[in-house]
């Protein structure tokens, strides 16, 4: 069993066959992926269809459904989802799917397109980068049960009160219009044919596409940059043991780095090591997967400025509330 949880979670949910296929194409083509310049342009081809194929599935699928549910059962139907309850199950959503800030953000909008209230899906955004279920068993592996507990507590309770912070803000018109898509008439939606609805699926598909392409593209490559020229030491520097600030600038350094929780282990252990506060951990490994600058270069263009500030300064303020708690709280966790 657990054998088929890791090939869903690897090959078909994280597409690491895709990685492994590129770079086989690339070293078949004479570059060196383990170099600076090879692994950059390797991270890149990656990561741009792995997030294409995933937004066209999305949307292709949720407005397939779509045309069935004009916006007036939608709603209906989707009304249950508020209030704490539906911030809590968008989060716990975000756990059992293992996609970094960028790939989450295609089901952002299929969601918010299936008429989700916002507050359950930016709880989903938050949590779905965060602490989705691999992850924590990761943290488990390297640090132990306590500080999984701790980390999955935490990205959870950010989640929750990020999105019904958002929702209580009253800023739904801050959504894109593309987001939302365009509406089938309750009327049509009874009568269409099968063909009818694919072509429809395709038109909002393809007009999704064309929008968000070229901040997938302007995202991930500043990403497949920073993923492979920012130095492990310098980022150990800043964050040293001592520094009141530590929390602060932890937060403030880990979101421009692209990365998954994977990536962000292997930098956490040594900075664990080298003396530097669990809460300050927890904050750079939060910051590192939610606030990425590549992801936030895509949100960008499907939330309005207004909307983006109030995610990044929600969930800013939770992560250093957090890391500066946890710190105070370490001797109780020894």
């Amino acid at each position: 069993m657990e054998t088929v949880g890791s090939f869903v979670t690897d090959q078909l949910l994280k597409m690491q066959w895709l990685s492994d296929l590129v770079a086989a194409l690339l070293g078949a083509a004479g570059l060196d992926v383990s170099s600076q310049w090879g692994g950059t342009v390797q991270f890149f081809i990656y990561d741009t269809i792995k997030i294409v194929v995933l937004l066209c599935v999305t949307i292709f699928a949720v407005s397939y459904v779509q045309s069935y549910f004009p916006p007036e059962r939608s709603k209906r139907i989707l009304g249950r989802f508020k209030g704490i309850g539906g911030n809590i199950v968008g989060a716990l959503l975000g756990t059992v799917t293992p996609f970094c800030a960028c790939s989450s953000i295609p089901l952002f909008i299929a969601f918010t397109r299936a008429g989700l209230p916002l507050g359950v899906t930016f709880s989903f955004l938050i949590s779905s980068p965060m602490v989705d279920i691999a992850s924590v068993v990761l943290v488990v592996s390297v640090f132990g049960l306590h500080v999984a507990v701790i980390y999955t507590v935490v990205g959870l309770v950010i989640a929750v009160a990020g999105g019904a912070a958002i929702e209580r803000m009253r800023l739904s018109d801050q959504v894109a219009d593309f987001v939302h898509g365009d509406a089938v008439e309750a009327g049509a939606s009874e009568t269409m044919t099968r063909m009818e609805r694919v072509r429809y699926a395709l038109g909002q598909t393809g007009g999704t596409f064309r929008k968000v392409f070229p901040f997938i593209l302007a995202g991930v490559a500043v990403g497949a940059l920073i993923h492979n020229w920012i130095p492990q030491d310098v980022i150990e520097a800043v964050l040293g043991g001592g520094n009141p600030f530590a929390v602060v600038l932890a937060t403030l350094v880990g979101a421009p780095i692209y990365a998954d929780i994977f990536g962000t282990i292997p930098i956490a252990e040594a900075l664990i090591d080298k003396g530097v506060g669990l809460g300050t951990v927890l904050a750079f490994m939060m910051s590192v997967t939610v606030l990425s600058v590549p992801s936030l270069a895509m949100l960008s263009r499907v939330v309005k400025p207004k909307l983006l500030g109030a995610f990044v300064g929600v969930c800013l303020v939770g992560m250093i509330a957090s890391g500066y708690l946890f710190n105070w709280l370490q001797p109780l966790f020894a």
